[in-house]
C-alpha cells in the first residue's frame, strides 16, 4: 500500500478558516500538540477557534523532542481527556510526533504546519529522537494525516531561518533521488524524480527572493513556501519508499548523534551533508558536474545564512571522537548512505569530512 497524501489539504491566506468546516465533521474533542514559546499565541488562537465551534478541544505541549518520552506523555493525556483526534501545529517534530501518536491510538491527525520548515505536515512518515535530539529511527505510518492545513498567514509569523532551513532539505529531494533511484523501471518514482528537478529549479530561481523578499505581494515567496512544505512531500508520496534518501540525510542522522548547546534545524544539517554526498559522488562515482553543483548551492545557501560546514553546527570534528562517531553513525548497516548506487566505507566518511573542514576541498 502506498500512502500519496493528506485527504484533504487546504492552503492559502484563510485555509485555517476554510478547514473549520471539515474539521468539526471530523472531531468533537481535538488535542491540539505543539512546543515552544514562539508559536504559543498561534496555538491560543487555534483553540479559541475550536471551542467558538463548540469543540471541547484540550491542549499539550512536547517537553523535548519527537522522542518516545513525550510520545507516551502525550498518549497518556489523550487518554484521560478522551480526546478523538490530534490537531498538531508546530513544526516538524511537532507534526511527527502528532503523526505517530495518531496512529498508535487510530486517530485522526490534522497537521497545522507553523513554518515551512519541512514537508512533515504532508508525508506517511515519523522521525524519532532521543530527548537530547539524537536520531534514532525513521517510522513508516500507515497514512498520511486526515487533514492538513497549510495557512500562509500562520508561516508568515514563523522566523525566516526556518524557510532558509525548509529550502535546504527541499532541495535534497533532487539530489538524493536523482542518484538513488534513477534506475528503478517504475514510472511513478520516475516521475517524482522529475518533479523534484522542477522543485530544484524552483527553489534555485525564487528562494532567495522568498527569503529576503518578505512576504507581501511576492509570489517567490508563496511559491517558495509550497515547494518546501507541500510539493517536497508530494515527492515522497508519489515515489514512495523506492524514492530514496541518501548521503544527506545518512550523515544528518549521524551528526545529531553529537550533543551540542546550540540546536540547529533538521534542513540546516541536511544542507551540509548535501554538500558532503556531492564530495563523495565526486570522490567516488567520478562525477565531474558535482563540483558545479556545490558552486551553485553555497551561492544559495550563503545568502540564506545557512551552515556550509560541520564546524558551523557548532561541531569541532577533530575533538572528543566525534569524526569516528560521526563515520560509524554514517556507516551503520540500517543507513541511508548504502542507497547510493556506490560502495561507501567508514575511511571514504572519513576522509571527506576531514578533507571538506580542513577546506583542502575548495568550496
Amino acid at each position: 500500500m502506498q500512502s500519496i497524501s493528506p485527504e484533504t489539504i487546504y492552503r492559502g491566506n484563510y485555509a485555517w478558516e476554510e478547514s473549520l468546516p471539515q474539521i468539526t465533521k471530523l472531531t468533537k474533542s481535538p488535542l491540539i500538540l505543539g512546543r515552544g514559546i514562539h508559536t504559543k499565541n498561534l496555538r491560543n488562537n487555534i483553540s479559541i477557534d475550536l471551542k467558538n465551534q463548540t469543540l471541547n478541544a484540550n491542549s499539550a505541549d512536547l517537553q523535548f523532542d519527537c522522542c518516545y518520552e513525550d510520545i507516551s506523555r502525550v498518549k497518556n493525556i489523550i487518554s484521560d481527556n478522551n480526546n478523538d483526534s490530534i490537531i498538531a501545529a508546530g513544526g516538524g517534530k511537532v507534526l511527527d510526533s502528532g503523526k505517530y501518536i495518531a496512529e498508535s491510538l487510530n486517530i485522526p491527525c490534522i497537521t497545522v504546519p507553523l513554518s515551512a520548515s519541512t514537508c512533515a505536515g504532508w508525508t506517511a512518515l515519523s522521525n524519532v529522537y532521543t530527548k537530547d535530539g539524537q536520531f534514532i529511527k525513521d517510522v513508516a505510518l500507515r497514512s498520511c494525516p486526515k487533514i492538513l492545513v497549510y495557512d500562509h498567514k500562520f508561516i508568515q509569523t514563523a522566523p525566516s531561518r526556518t524557510l532558509a532551513s525548509g529550502i535546504a532539505d527541499a532541495l535534497a529531494k533532487w539530489y538524493e533521488s536523482s542518484i538513488t533511484s534513477s534506475t528503478i523501471d517504475d514510472g511513478l518514482v520516475q516521475q517524482a524524480i522529475q518533479i523534484s528537478r522542477v522543485l530544484r529549479d524552483q527553489l534555485l530561481i525564487d528562494g532567495e527572493k522568498a527569503f529576503k523578499g518578505g512576504f507581501e505581494n511576492n509570489p517567490s515567496w508563496r511559491n517558495t513556501i509550497e515547494a518546501c512544505g507541500l510539493t517536497a512531500g508530494l515527492v515522497g508520496g508519489i515515489g514512495g519508499e523506492k524514492c530514496r534518501t541518501a548521503a544527506a540525510h545518512a550523515i544528518h542522522n549521524a551528526i545529531t548523534q553529537i550533543i551540542t548547546p546550540n540546536k540547529f534545524l533538521h534542513g540546516e544539517i541536511v544542507g551540509v551533508g548535501l554538500l558532503l554526498q556531492l564530495r563523495l559522488e565526486e570522490m567516488k562515482n567520478n562525477n565531474k558536474l558535482a563540483d558545479q553543483s556545490i558552486k551553485q548551492l553555497l551561492v544559495l545557501m550563503k545568502e540564506l545564512n545557512l551552515p556550509t560546514t560541520i564546524g558551523q553546527l557548532g561541531i569541532n570534528v577533530f575533538e572528543n571522537n566525534n569524526l569516528e562517531k560521526i563515520a560509524d553513525f554514517t556507516c551503520r548497516d540500517k543507513s541511508e548512505i548504502h542507497f547510493l548506487p556506490f560502495e561507501i566505507h567508514k575511511r571514504d566518511i572519513l576522509e571527506v569530512i576531514a578533507n571538506f573542514e580542513k577546506q583542502k576541498i575548495k568550496i
